[in-house]
Formats: structure tokens, sequence, C-alpha cells
């Protein structure tokens, strides 16, 4: 680990009245895999959220790469920390209509030849740019909303429970990617998960308790 990429500094959020989350601090150093744990409703989604720039709290501050990210430009923090839902979702008509939109909000030319490249490695056909989403299993939108995510590399990618709802072939081969993305490349992940596998590959364990910071390891 060479350097801090991002720090939370006593991050809270209370929404009604009823405190969510309070008092959390920690730092990410670039290139590690960190997984977020804990029970049901310990506030594990809506920290990421908040990481994510999805939610905002109501206490502390999130630093990244040494800059507050309320004076970074949205698109552009968003572009660099990457967060993938749960469930996630695919839209348009084909394949090919979502991994060409990363590309089209930066104004450069779609690459089909890495785009087919990462269709490979995700264990779906080249030929499937063009398939259309309708024809797709639940696995495979997700494999392909991965990749809408992965084609330009973010800095820090955000996995909330990405493959609690997928049967073990389709968790494996996700998980094979983004393992091969954090050792290889040295791309930050964090990551909720109750998944034990994942935890003991972790570098570390963060584990909230109704919505504090009950333990780092």
């Amino acid at each position: 680990m060479c350097s801090t990429i991002l720090s939370l500094d006593h991050i809270g959020l209370k929404s009604s009245g009823d405190c969510i989350l309070k008092g959390i601090s920690f730092n990410i150093e670039k290139g590690e895999k960190i997984v977020i744990s804990g029970p049901s409703g310990s506030g594990k989604s809506t920290l990421l959220k908040i990481i994510g720039s999805i939610l905002s709290p109501t206490e502390g501050r999130i630093l990244y790469k040494n800059q507050s990210i309320e004076a970074i430009e949205p698109t552009k923090y968003r572009k660099e920390v990457s967060y993938f839902f749960q469930n996630a979702s695919l839209f348009d008509q084909t394949v090919r209509d979502n991994l060409s939109f990363p590309y089209l909000i930066r104004g450069e030319t779609f690459s089909e030849e890495k785009a087919r490249g990462y269709l490979e490695q995700v264990k779906l056909q080249s030929t499937d740019l063009d398939k259309p989403i309708k024809e797709l299993s639940g696995g495979e939108i997700q494999r392909v909303a991965l990749i809408r995510n992965l084609l330009f590399e973010p800095e820090l990618l955000l996995l909330d429970e990405i493959t609690s709802a997928l049967d073990q072939k389709n968790s494996e081969i996700i998980l094979a990617m983004i393992e091969r993305l954090n050792r290889e490349k040295g791309k930050t992940i964090l990551m909720v998960t109750h998944d034990q596998k994942q935890i003991a590959k972790a570098d570390r364990l963060i584990c909230l308790m109704d919505g504090r910071l009950e333990e780092a390891i």
C-alpha cells in the first residue's frame, strides 16, 4: 500500500430524527481490498452509498485523494469511484447499447475490441455484444452491468452484496474478475458481503453494529 486514497472523518447520518450512522472514521489505502460486514440494518449499504456520493452525510467529511468530495465535480468523482448495485439493471435494447454508454458520456469512440474482450473474461461470448438484453439471464445481466462499470477501470470500486442473488457459477465468475482487478491491476475494492470466502481474502475487515464502527481488523 503506498497512499491513502479515501478518508472518512466522523461520518454520520440522521434521518427523521433517527441516527443511521454515527462517528465512522477510517482510511482506505490504494490497492486494498476491504470488506464491510455486520448484521442486517447496521448501516453497511448506507455507508457505501455515502462513499459513492449517492447519499450525503449529515455529519463529517470524506476526502478523496486528500480533497473533499464536495469540492470534486460529481461526474468526475463517479468516474473514479464507481458504485455497483446489488441488483444491477441494463437499459435500452442491446448489450452494445450498455457497453457503449461509458464512451458516449466521455465523448470517446466505442472500443468494440475491448468490450468483446471483457465479455469473454466474464464467460460470455464476444458475439453477445449485439444480443438483446431481454434474452439475458439474471446472472448475465449482472455480468454485463459489471463490465459497464469497469471499462474505464475506476480507481475505487464499491460493491454492495453484488453476488447475493446469484447462483454459485455466476458468483464465482464475477468475484474472479474483481480479484484480478485488485491483485493484478492494483484497483481498490470496498465491498459489503457476508461471504466468508471473501472476508477471508480481504486485506481488512470493517464491522458495523447499529450504525457505529464496531471493529476494524
